[in-house]
């Protein structure tokens, strides 16, 4: 059984920021931080104070985190980045919105006396005897780094009854041990609080607050000692002016949380074999279906989240085409339209953009990648629309002689052409690597929607496009970034041209629409556009986007473009419209491959999780990698190993093997002079405990790579509970000063803090888990759109539904919800006691 908490982060946008540059404009960018660990990092958006992010993320973390801070930051390429402000929500605060935090937020001052972290041991006990009260300060972690060195020169001062005791100073240290006793004589009554603040030490200046720990100990007499750990908190007695808050601007968010108790997997067994033999059983006249119940009683909101459950586990069990087919003879069973399949929020259409994603991502790489590439690399000006043609960002085509603007459309008509064909050449080349359990998802589209509509030849490949091409391929053109095609927004000319090519590639008008990849609160689609998060829909069509007409209808009339200056490109759409109608051809008449399991993705033992270059940093050691004196090499972590050499496709020098892998953490910025090092623990030849410092570029690879090594590692049964952040140097470790090498790490391990991504291994008891707390929730729901759907139209309504027995399928699942529910109840923890000495909040 495990616990666990999932963070969705999507930051939107910003507006009415401060100017930090001397050009009245700002670089902003946003970090994200859990308890004050960097998590997250935005791109930064160049040139703006309303600068729009679309970013989102998942992260998995401990159920124990406090709270998330994010700030907003000002780059500057030759100076210290400069602080605009931060938003602080608290794990409280979210408890209170389970269906998630979201809106506009203004921005506060970032106070030093508030920016406080880490905890501090201590134990505290009552010498009844001597009426004495004696609290031993033994150790702290993870204080905030005050000095330039990258650490703090802590002390602990305590303070009760009017009397003030300090330890003394460990320089150079944010894990510092103390082991100091301090004696107060108990008052009478014992109703005095006893604070107990960390401070930093300055030789010059005033010393910095490192957080302090407020208790009452009136409760204390009676137990005779306490001991533990206890969080350090910021100082709120002094009084705060607000004078600034609003004036920093204010950043759009969507923040939720789900707590969530995963019990052993086979607690779900039959919850997913009744899933899945009702998809086998598939649709049955006369019957209600179990699937046609779930997506009638799910709301739009929360549509999205139970398709990509249900993609996850149908994938697991090898039932993903069975189950993409019973959907599709679901939808089209309703009334529909040729011209408009698959257009609505249903969960036909929610499970294919999720299948498409979790599947398909490295395929729409290897797409879209050399033509995004080069499009940010050349940076040429394209513009075809007269009104927006400016000259003077053009440049010239002579010596001084400025181009007209009918030479800047003729060559940006030109590049466009250029991008268009090398793109459209890329798809129809692109069928014999289309994964194979995507063809299959697509042939059987093709097959259903052929016999549902056997007078529109059209439909079938509308039906084809309205997938691939709109809803896959043209988010990715836009908005790159969000598919990690790239890893910076682009800019605007680049932008433009991207607009443009995904535009010309369907065919529609994409003015006032703007692009959402997915994940945590949607998936690829197109949305209105007034301000960039005023979304209303993510299945809405924008001007009947004329490209997937045209691929379908195959007629002159199709590739009619909404704007007149689109017709210079009308000759290049109408062969592409012959290229995209070959290309769906092809792509659903090959054979399928590996027709035994083909439901699965590509299983993981051999499939390459992450990769990329890596800074070495050498330490005293043996063994191939620890030889490597910061020298850079090429990492590849597969499901077998993490191996190493001197450039990609190049022979490896050595690996470690993902069973000797102990733990993957961050090194103190101090030890090496980065934030962006990670050590990798783990058991050498020897038999020894090894450690490699490998350095990232920045801090989303660096927590790219620690997700990918844990989330590999997680079965891992002797991974370490305690690291040091620093490094053993000369006869101490830099980090608490311990001068014993293989002794007890000073801070915990963090195994379960992950980022989702989309190449994530599968995990049934999640993704059962997640499906079942939805379920439970639609118990009475589903009774009641049952008989709905079951009343013939015209019947009165009545207690028709009322004792009458409910179908095997539906009455099974009430009866394995109803046990499911039961397992969560006995796996519940006792509460632990009230502890005798209360932490106060300050």
């Amino acid at each position: 059984m495990a616990r666990r908490s999932a963070l969705s982060i999507r930051i939107v946008e910003g507006r009415n920021l401060p100017a930090k540059d001397i050009t009245g404009s700002s670089d902003p960018y946003c970090i994200v931080k859990i308890d004050n660990e960097a998590i997250i990092r935005t791109a930064t958006v160049w040139k703006t104070l309303s600068p729009f992010w679309g970013e989102e993320y998942e992260v998995h973390l401990q159920p124990t985190f406090h709270s998330i801070s994010i700030y907003v930051m000002d780059e500057d390429a030759l100076s210290r980045d400069d602080v605009i402000g931060k938003v602080c929500i608290t794990r409280d605060m979210l408890a209170e919105h389970p269906k998630g935090y979201s809106g506009w937020v203004s921005l506060s001052e970032v106070d030093p006396d508030e920016e406080v972290q880490g905890e501090i041991h201590l134990r505290v006990e009552v010498l009844g005897s001597r009426r004495l009260l004696c609290c031993t300060v033994l150790e702290a972690r993870d204080l905030a780094r005050k000095d330039r060195n990258g650490a703090s020169d802590p002390f602990v001062r305590l303070r009760y009854n009017g009397k003030a005791q300090e330890s003394t100073v460990v320089k150079k240290s944010c894990y510092p041990r103390w082991n100091e006793t301090f004696e107060f004589e108990l008052a009478e009554p014992a109703g005095e609080k006893l604070c107990v603040e960390v401070w930093d030490w300055d030789l010059v200046g005033r010393n910095d607050f490192l957080g302090k720990v407020v208790f009452s100990v009136q409760g204390l007499e009676a137990a005779g000692q306490e001991e533990g750990w206890f969080r350090l908190r910021p100082d709120k007695s002094k009084p705060r002016e607000d004078e600034c808050r609003g004036s920093l601007g204010s950043l759009q968010l969507q923040v939720r949380l789900r707590d969530e108790t995963v019990l052993p997997s086979h607690c779900y067994q039959p919850l997913v074999q009744l899933l899945c033999q009702e998809v086998k059983l598939g649709c049955q006249d006369g019957q209600v279906h179990l699937v046609t119940l779930l997506d009638e009683t799910t709301t739009a909101e929360c549509r999205q989240e139970v398709a990509i459950n249900l993609v996850k586990l149908f994938l697991g069990q090898g039932l993903i085409k069975e189950f993409l087919d019973l959907l599709f003879e679901l939808e089209l069973a309703k009334p529909c339209e040729p011209n408009t399949l698959f257009r609505s929020n249903s969960l036909a259409s929610k499970s294919m953009e999720s299948f498409l994603k979790v599947t398909g991502m490295p395929y729409l790489h290897a797409v879209l990648g050399p033509t995004i590439t080069r499009v940010f690399e050349e940076k040429k000006y394209v513009e075809l629309d007269p009104s927006k043609v400016e000259v003077k960002d053009a440049g010239c085509s002579g010596l001084h002689r400025v181009q007209t603007e009918g030479e800047v459309i003729e060559q940006g008509c030109q590049h466009l052409q250029s991008y268009l064909g090398e793109l459209l050449d890329a798809i129809v080349k692109s069928a014999p690597a289309c994964p194979p359990v995507i063809r299959a998802a697509f042939q059987q589209l093709f097959r259903r929607v052929e016999e549902r509509f056997p007078q529109h030849q059209h439909a079938k490949f509308v039906a084809v496009t309205s997938f691939l091409c709109l809803r896959f391929f043209s988010p990715a053109i836009m908005t790159p970034k969000l598919f990690h095609l790239r890893e910076t927004h682009a800019d605007a000319r680049t932008s433009r041209t991207l607009l443009l090519l995904a535009k010309v590639g369907r065919g529609g008008d994409t003015r006032g629409w703007w692009c959402h990849p997915g994940g945590v609160f949607g998936v690829p689609g197109c949305f209105p556009l007034g301000r960039a998060g005023d979304v209303t829909g993510d299945a809405a069509v924008p001007g009947g986007l004329q490209a997937v007409q045209m691929v379908g209808n195959m007629e002159p009339a199709a590739g009619r473009a909404k704007e007149a200056w689109l017709a210079p490109l009308l000759p290049a759409l109408q062969q592409g419209i012959t290229q995209m109608k070959a290309f769906i051809t092809r792509l659903v008449g090959m054979e399928e491959e590996e027709e035994e399991g083909e439901g699965r993705p590509p299983g993981p033992p051999t499939a390459v999780v992450k990769e990329g270059p890596l800074i070495v940093h050498k330490m005293r050691g043996k063994g191939p990698l620890l030889a490597a004196a910061a020298k850079k090499l090429h990492f590849c972590l597969t499901g077998e190993a993490l191996s190493f050499g001197k450039s990609p496709g190049a022979e490896h020098n050595g690996a470690i093997a993902l069973a000797d892998i102990l733990a993957a953490e961050k090194v103190e910025e101090k030890s090496f002079g980065s934030a962006h090092v990670m050590q990798v623990v783990y058991v050498g030849a020897g038999g020894q405990q090894e450690t490699a410092y490998l350095q990232c570029k920045c801090i989303n690879e660096l927590n790219q790579w620690l997700s990918a090594l844990r989330k590999v590692c997680v079965n891992n049964p002797h991974v370490l509970r305690d690291y040091h952040p620093g490094v053993f140097r000369g006869d101490k470790w830099s980090c608490c000063h311990q001068r014993e090498r293989t002794g007890l790490g000073c801070d915990r391990t963090r195994h379960g803090v992950t980022l989702q991504d989309w190449s994530d291994p599968l995990d049934p008891a999640a993704e059962a888990q997640r499906l079942f707390h939805h379920l439970q929730g639609l118990r009475g729901t589903l009774r009641e759109k049952y008989w709905e759907l079951l009343r013939p139209e015209g019947a009165q309504n009545g207690p028709q539904g009322e004792g009458a027995p409910l179908p095997e399928g539906l009455s099974r699942l009430f009866r394995v919800l109803g046990e499911l529910e039961g397992c969560h109840r006995r796996a519940q923890p006792p509460a632990p006691p009230a502890p005798a000495l209360l932490q106060l909040q300050t």
